[in-house]
């Protein structure tokens, strides 16, 4: 499946990219996860989470096609 990825801040700094489309052939952010860090070693040093659709999710959630998943650097509150 093509999945629509977005990167932001020091993410997309990172693997000098703001958005790509992605062929995936899993199901899970986890298992996407695993794949960016084999295309993008350089995100091992990084902390971030993930937004399905804009909605934050966590690393079990399935994917379906043409999901705009965003890799999402920390954020503090006010």
């Amino acid at each position: 499946m093509i999945l629509q990825l977005r990167y932001f801040g020091m993410i997309a700094e990172a693997i000098e990219k703001e958005a790509e489309s992605f062929d995936f052939s899993d199901t899970t952010i986890e298992e996407l996860n695993t794949a960016l860090k084999n295309s993008y070693p350089q995100l091992k040093k990084l902390n971030y989470s993930f937004a399905i659709n804009q909605t934050i999710s966590n690393k079990n959630e399935t994917l379906k096609p043409n999901d705009e998943i965003a890799l999402l650097p920390p954020f503090a509150g006010g």
